[in-house]
């Protein structure tokens, strides 16, 4: 029996068309990476193509190191001359030969974030840009772009001239003493590496030729996650021969937010008019009913090629859908879940996986997990409260508590950057070593410390702000406390003059923090800073949990894309968390949530047996409760495929209801969820704001929000000094407000 009769019609079909371009449309779980190997091995010992003339390019070492072993499995003797290599690996293996013809060494130095980042410190110094107003960060993201897209300084200065754009020219400008800087070192970026091979190719017909000649035949995996660099560089290889194919589906890109660009999929015909495409849409991994439910969801987008998933496995079992009132009661539940179907012996711990759409939700899973005492594992991330901003801002109330946690103190005398160098620190610490004093105090004694001379100056505002800080603890509430501390240090300005997704990412943390603060008030008769960092304390001690290969898995759907688990949670389905806010309203909102439907469909895809899919009526977000409809993605689902607590749906919103779409029974809330009259935030609102007279707008009244939008007033709440307004908005679902701060106008 050949090696190929083990292949489906499809695959063999994909197998045995060598000659040509041809496109893999290889729907998720359809054994792509089987077809890749199989289809190696035919051109090797059924075509005779010498291994030396065969290139294969994946997206990562691992996925490389994986294809290169099934290779030699299947081929043996001769396999070691196919070069299998990442697209960056493959760009130094050249690089390292030819860069001398670009006015390069050979000997480059290949820069890391860390030295693109100090490059860049060197050059806004130089040019003297304030960095507090233009981030090193959002110049270093600007210049990536451009590589991706393989835009010169020369081009993105043309292009920044014909613009109003004032920070557009300084990005160009930065750009190109960036470029001059690298050259003049003899080094390279990570971005480079590709878009100088691909100008090495196009301005030297010889080494252009060399390498077509070396590769007859070229495959690429995950081919839908190219950049436009990248897609250059395939085009310049493949460009004599035309023996190119590539491995994708175009319904998981995910990654437009690193530069991939989908159009390179979808136009792949466009680009090769002789292309054959060949669809591989039998699923190895997951059940026809979750296959039934992503084929719905995916159906919805237009910029597709048209493919339906399906299985010869079974059925399996209905989709679970559970609606709470809170997303403490979400965590609360998957926790219950997971511990139970360990119990009853249905799953391992290993068996599960929790998705969501941010890393901030998994603050709640995880405090849930460690009290349940299940043991878990963010794969992607860092757990919470290792998180740095989420530790700095800790380390702030830490010190403001008790200013004799001497790490505390160390961690944040610098953070914000306040120009205290090492030195400074280690000669206060001898200090506070030879007068038994802790770290702090010998801060307040910075004038009698002979040896720190003008430094002394640097440490008075930061003692000055800790001491500010502790003398309003009597009379604010730990949540505005924390708010203070954050406007006064300046932390999430800095994070959002970066303008970049990990600064995003990090101020969502933050967010989320403060929804931690104000969680623990509402469950305290008397909340005290002590008694919050000690409930943080507990939940924050990760340590004991054993390193065992057995743990549920926490992740975000873009890191789960390639993984699979018996038992998949959605969690936070709604309208504003996922499909998120500012995909919602952004200016290309119908391409955004095209994206977004994507990962939906991946998320969807990762579940073998069973899928679970949550949301929460209401949630805490940067201390504040909002109201979220379901997510659409989920409405998307025919009812049929459902099972749990939504056998109901009304198509129809009415504009007036709070309540979701879903006719759900409402769970019981825990003492923790319990309304406790008027918020924190309220009582602090009231000190300060006096209430109008009578407000322009009434119930049922249309009104529009600077940033929300229209929506419909369903509520009016009468406070001690302003009026809580409730409004239904047509983009992102019910919000409440205080209406002094919302200034609301009537349409």
């Amino acid at each position: 029996m050949s090696i190929y009769d083990t292949l489906n019609e499809q695959q063999r079909e994909a197998v045995y068309q060598t000659e040509g371009p041809v496109l893999i449309l290889a729907g998720a779980g359809s054994g792509k990476t089987r077809v890749l190997t199989h289809r190696t091995a035919y051109l090797i010992e059924e075509k005779g193509i010498n291994p030396y003339h065969i290139m294969a390019i994946t997206f990562t070492n691992k996925a490389a190191g994986e294809m290169r072993e099934r290779i030699d499995k299947i081929v043996g003797f001769g396999s070691e001359s196919i070069w299998v290599s990442t697209f960056h690996s493959s760009c130094v293996r050249i690089l390292r030969r030819h860069i001398d013809r670009i006015g390069f060494d050979t000997n480059f130095t290949i820069y890391d974030a860390d030295d693109s980042k100090s490059l860049m410190k060197d050059i806004c110094k130089r040019l003297e840009i304030d960095t507090k107003i233009y981030k090193e960060k959002s110049f270093l993201a600007a210049i990536s772009s451009a590589k991706d897209e393989l835009i010169t300084p020369t081009e993105l200065m043309q292009r920044a001239l014909t613009s109003s754009d004032y920070a557009k020219r300084k990005q160009a400008e930065v750009y190109r003493e960036y470029q001059e800087a690298l050259h003049k070192n003899n080094a390279l970026d990570f971005d480079d590496l590709i878009m100088k091979t691909v100008e090495l190719l196009q301005s030297d017909p010889e080494v252009k030729n060399y390498y077509q000649e070396r590769f007859h035949y070229i495959m690429v995996d995950e081919y839908q996650d190219t950049n436009t660099a990248q897609f250059e560089l395939i085009r310049l290889l493949a460009g004599k021969y035309q023996n190119l194919c590539v491995v994708g589906d175009d319904d998981q890109s995910i990654y437009k937010f690193r530069g991939a660009n989908i159009y390179n999929i979808l136009n792949f015909e466009k680009h090769f008019p002789d292309a054959k495409t060949i669809k591989l849409e039998q699923n190895y991994r997951s059940t026809q009913n979750i296959l039934n439910a992503a084929n719905s969801v995916i159906a919805n987008n237009v910029g597709r090629k048209s493919k339906t998933l399906w299985t010869a496995n079974d059925e399996g079992k209905k989709i679970d859908f559970e609606q709470f009132n809170t997303g403490y009661e979400e965590a609360d539940y998957i926790a219950r879940d997971i511990a139970g179907g360990v119990r009853n012996g249905d799953y391992h711990y290993g068996d599960y996986a929790v998705l969501y759409r941010t890393n901030a939700q998994s603050r709640l899973f995880e405090e849930r997990f460690i009290v349940s005492n299940i043991p878990y594992k963010i794969v992607g991330g860092v757990n919470f409260y290792a998180r740095k901003e989420v530790k700095d801002l800790l380390a702030y109330l830490k010190t403001i508590d008790n200013a004799r946690d001497d790490l505390a103190v160390r961690r944040i005398l610098n953070v914000p950057k306040r120009g205290i160098g090492a030195t400074t620190v280690n000669r206060v610490s001898d200090y506070a070593e030879s007068y038994d004093i802790s770290f702090y105090d010998a801060l307040k004694r910075a004038d009698e410390i002979p040896s720190i001379g003008k430094a002394a100056s640097k440490v008075k505002p930061f003692v000055n702000l800790i001491q500010v800080f502790r003398s309003k603890l009597e009379f604010i509430s730990i949540s505005d406390l924390l708010r203070e501390v954050i406007e006064e240090t300046g932390y999430v300005k800095e994070l959002e003059a970066e303008g970049t997704d990990e600064a995003e990412a990090r101020i969502e943390n933050i967010d989320e923090l403060l929804s931690k603060v104000v969680s623990y008030e509402e469950s305290e008769e008397h909340p005290t800073l002590s008694g919050f960092l000690e409930e943080v304390a507990l939940v924050a001690d990760i340590d004991s949990l054993e390193d065992d290969s057995d743990y549920v898995v926490l992740m975000t759907l873009h890191s789960a894309k390639g993984l699979e688990f018996p038992k998949v949670y959605l969690a936070g389905m709604e309208d504003g968390l996922f499909p998120s806010y500012m995909s919602i309203t952004s200016d290309d909102s119908s391409e955004q949530l095209e994206e977004e439907r994507r990962l939906a469909y991946v998320g969807i895809t990762r579940a073998m047996k069973e899928l679970t899919i949550t949301c929460a009526k209401q949630r805490m977000i940067r201390g504040e409760t909002q109201y979220n409809k379901v997510s659409r993605f989920v409405k998307e689902i025919p009812l049929e495929l459902l099972g749990g607590k939504a056998p109901v749906v009304s198509r129809k919103e009415s504009d007036s209801s709070i309540e979701n779409t879903w006719n759900v029974k409402p769970k019981r809330m825990t003492m923790r969820q319990q309304p406790s009259g008027q918020s924190m935030q309220a009582r602090a609102f009231a000190s300060v704001h006096t209430k109008e007279e009578k407000l322009p707008y009434d119930i049922a009244d249309r009104v529009l929000h600077t940033r929300f939008g229209e929506g419909t007033v369903v509520a009016i709440v009468e406070g001690g000094r302003d009026y809580e307004v409730t409004v239904q908005f047509d983009t992102v679902g019910i919000k409440k407000m205080f209406a002094s701060f919302a200034k609301l106008k009537k349409l």
